[in-house]
C-alpha cells in the first residue's frame, strides 16, 4: 500500500497551485480552483494504475467555502493548542 501512496503523492506534488497534507488515513488537498483538486485525483489514479493496481478507490469530501478565506492551517490551528 505504501508504494501506491508514495506514487500518488509524488504525482500530485508536481501540480501547480495544489497544496496537500498527508495524514495517516488520508491526504487533504487544497487549491483555489476545484479543477485543480479534480486534476490531482486524476493524476493520482493514473500514477497508482501505472504501478499495476487493478483497483483504485478515492473518497472525496469537498468544502467549497465562499464566505470566508480559510485554509488547512487555519482549521488545524483552531482545534490545537
Amino acid at each position: 500500500m505504501g508504494r501506491y501512496v508514495r506514487a500518488a503523492v509524488a504525482a500530485i506534488s508536481r501540480i501547480e497551485g495544489l497544496r496537500y497534507q498527508v495524514n495517516p488515513m488520508s491526504t487533504v488537498l487544497e487549491a483555489e480552483k476545484i479543477e485543480t483538486i479534480l486534476r490531482a485525483v486524476t493524476v493520482a489514479h493514473r500514477a497508482v494504475r501505472a504501478l499495476g493496481a487493478r483497483r483504485v478507490s478515492s473518497f472525496l469530501r469537498i468544502d467549497d467555502r465562499q464566505d470566508k478565506q480559510r485554509n488547512m492551517q487555519d482549521k488545524v490551528r483552531v482545534v490545537t493548542y
